[in-house]
């Protein structure tokens, strides 16, 4: 079963348990996925989805900030919610020792001599950990690793 088909299962769960915050969470969801493959005209593959989840999930973090300096709890407690029901399509983030193994496999791949070559580690970089690492993180490290 691929990412967006359990997606479609849990929104019917939610449905039949009249869970009203988790449809509402998944539905945003859904909507995101289809707007995607609309405007692109592909079938999402499990790493899009993942990456447009990725996406959500940091623009959720934005907004939580901003209603909290607006001192509306309420919709940061909403926010934190989608988070949570988001998160659990993510797969498990990847540790510190993992991430550093996986940007030097990607330079070393790459035969990327300098930060000139940043974007060809990045390109391997994206697809391979999408959804399981920060991506602002892994480019601060290929970026160590390069002397930049």
């Amino acid at each position: 079963m691929s990412l967006k088909q359990r997606i479609q299962e849990d929104m019917k769960a939610a449905l039949r348990a009249k869970d009203a915050a988790r449809l509402s969470a998944v539905r945003l969801l859904l909507a995101a996925l289809t707007q995607k493959e609309v405007d692109e005209r592909v079938a999402l593959t499990d790493a899009d989805v993942l990456a447009t989840i990725d996406r959500m999930v940091k623009q959720r973090r934005e907004s939580i900030e901003q209603f909290e300096k607006a001192a509306r709890s309420d919709l940061a407690a909403k926010e934190r919610f989608e988070i949570d029901v988001l998160s659990g399509y993510l797969p498990q983030r990847m540790g510190e020792s993992e991430l550093a193994q996986a940007v030097s496999a990607a330079v070393a791949e790459s035969g990327a001599s300098g930060i000139r070559d940043m974007g060809k580690v990045m390109a391997l970089l994206k697809p391979r950990l999408a959804g399981r690492a920060d991506m602002g993180q892994v480019s601060a490290l290929v970026k160590a690793r390069l002397g930049g």
